[in-house]
């Protein structure tokens, strides 16, 4: 079954790798592209978004989303993981120009939904700042969504708890307010956070190889995955990069690659453990217990690494040749 998705994103590197992954697969419609700040300017991530969909010859929608969180200061675009303009060293032409959709992210948002009641899948690897916006304009979009699948969080499972603070994944700490809403709505949520995402690994010959097997597309991720890599090695101290974005796609496509559990899941809003995510499963009670009366949302907690470096890249490879 061909599903539809809207990929809510803030078009850095692994995004990119992301974006490719889902227009290439049979079996997913990318209907949209919405954009948000985080690893590049709101200004340099939509246009790296509309190039994306030029080059490639994409028929997604492009929606221009936030520029700020709904509430805390904003953090900044993460240069030193994915440069300056979000792509690395890639430089798109200055003479590219594109046109993006004039309602803004969650508008646009709000209408295909209720355009396509209970067909859309909104696939979040950003800062959820442009989900929380629809839902506070339109709360009823959460009962007219299929799924929301958000890379993010880390919940401590297989030692995995953040990345940008001791206890905070990137895309919540961003905008930690609009993680709590978005994960505490109605709507059925899968998180695909560290505790997964942190498991699977494109190493630099796995890069190398789809270079060669995957002709334009593959050259396009190779070229753009040489500053991640700079960063990886530099900072990490890893030959290759952990599988972010694309792993969110990867449970679209094929949610058996991953177990998950159950549970009401929060976010910390302020303080030195702003962004932590936490999770009161649904087999627990206790005696004081605030969660009760919260959705049971998925986490991610285990994942077929094989399979899922196989699935992008036979994704990849088939996609060069339609």
């Amino acid at each position: 079954m061909i599903k539809k998705i809207i990929l809510d994103t803030d078009p850095g590197i692994d995004d990119a790798m992301a974006i490719l992954f889902a227009e290439s697969h049979p079996e997913i419609e990318l209907v949209g592209l919405t954009t948000v700040f985080g690893n590049a300017t709101i200004d340099n991530g939509t246009r790296n978004a509309l190039y994306l969909k030029d080059r490639f010859h994409m028929q997604a929608t492009i929606a221009k989303g936030a520029s700020q969180p709904l509430v805390r200061a904003p953090v900044g675009p993460t240069e030193i993981v994915h440069g300056i303009t979000g792509l690395g060293d890639f430089q798109i032409p200055a003479s590219f120009t594109g046109r993006y959709d004039q309602r803004p992210a969650y508008q646009y948002i709000i209408d295909t939904v209720k355009t396509h009641p209970h067909e859309i899948t909104l696939v979040a690897v950003g800062p959820l700042t442009n989900l929380a916006l629809a839902l506070q304009a339109a709360p009823e979009i959460a009962d007219l969504v299929a799924e929301v699948v958000v890379m993010g969080g880390a919940f401590g499972v297989n030692d995995h708890r953040g990345n940008v603070t001791p206890y905070a994944e990137a895309n919540i700490h961003d905008d930690p307010h609009a993680a709590d809403i978005v994960f505490c709505a109605s709507w059925p949520v899968t998180i695909i956070g560290l505790d997964v995402t942190e498991e699977s690994f494109f190493s630099a010959a796995f890069l190398e190889q789809l270079r060669h097997d995957a002709g334009g597309v593959g050259e396009f991720i190779f070229d753009i995955s040489r500053y991640y890599l700079r960063f990886y090695s530099q900072k990490v101290g890893l030959d290759g990069c952990h599988v972010h974005d694309p792993s969110a796609i990867a449970y679209v496509i094929d949610p058996t690659l991953f177990t998950t559990r159950k549970g009401a899941v929060r976010v910390v809003c302020d303080g030195p453990a702003s962004g932590m995510t936490l999770q009161k499963l649904d087999n627990r009670q206790y005696q004081t217990d605030e969660w009760s009366s919260m959705p049971s949302q998925q986490v991610g907690v285990t994942v077929d690494t094989s399979r899922l470096l196989d699935l992008y890249r036979q994704t990849i490879i088939k996609y060069q040749h339609l």
